[in-house]
């Protein structure tokens, strides 16, 4: 059975993320999507609220796990036995960062493959700020976030403004 985990700090979750996702399926027999704490980033929702985001948006795709790190990805593929690391690449701007990151757990992890994947190009801009930034002013972000995602956002927001 080939595995390989998601990581990223998917806050909160978008319809890009989920895409990568269904991808990963295509390759992979098990997809952990791996709630990291990334260093020197604030983020909105706890790491537990964004397990549970994430659980909810994913209920009816078999075969996708939810786990909680806040250690080294590394570390994680070490202990439990991961076949790959699933990253998404959005745009060349994503690029030298990722490169960073693969090359850094490649000489923590050497027997790491590390999987980049583009989301369908109608996802290809958005990120989790992006959906934030466009939830802050009061846009449409329907077509990006599942339901709950977008309730749940919202309110966070609203709650942070007072």
């Amino acid at each position: 059975m080939k595995k390989a985990i998601y990581p990223g700090t998917f806050d909160p979750i978008t319809k890009g993320h989920i895409d990568i996702v269904r991808r990963s399926l295509k390759i992979f027999d098990e997809v952990t999507i791996l709630v990291a704490q990334h260093y020197g980033k604030e983020t909105l929702f706890t790491p537990e609220e964004r397990k549970e985001l994430i659980e909810t948006t994913i209920k009816d795709i078999e075969n996708v796990n939810v786990d909680i790190w806040m250690g080294l990805v590394a570390e994680y593929v070490n202990t439990h036995k991961v076949d790959a690391v699933i990253r998404g690449m959005r745009a060349l701007s994503d690029f030298e960062y990722e490169f960073q990151m693969g090359m850094m757990n490649r000489r923590l992890c050497p027997n790491i493959e590390i999987i980049y994947l583009f989301p369908d190009e109608k996802y290809l801009f958005l990120s989790s700020n992006v959906l934030k930034e466009i939830a802050y002013f009061n846009g449409d972000i329907s077509e990006f976030a599942t339901e709950e995602v977008s309730v749940k956002l919202r309110k966070r927001l609203k709650e942070q403004s007072k």
